[in-house]
């Protein structure tokens, strides 16, 4: 199970809402299959819609 938090704190050099998003890319890409919305990220440019945002990416590349 894939964790926002830990996400973040793997990835401090992390500083906006679409780089966030490449690194959830990433991570489906790697073979991950659940993502848990444990916290809102905290950059400034962080949607209302981020939990739609990141689902649509994560989800986009789940290989079966």
């Amino acid at each position: 199970m894939l964790y926002l938090s830990t996400l973040l704190i793997e990835h401090k050099d992390v500083e906006t809402f679409d780089e966030f998003l490449e690194v959830v890319r990433q991570k489906a890409v790697e073979g991950e299959m659940f993502i848990r919305f444990d916290l809102k990220p905290p950059f400034p440019d962080t949607p209302e819609n981020w939990q739609d945002r990141v689902e649509s990416v994560f989800s986009g590349y789940i290989r079966d």
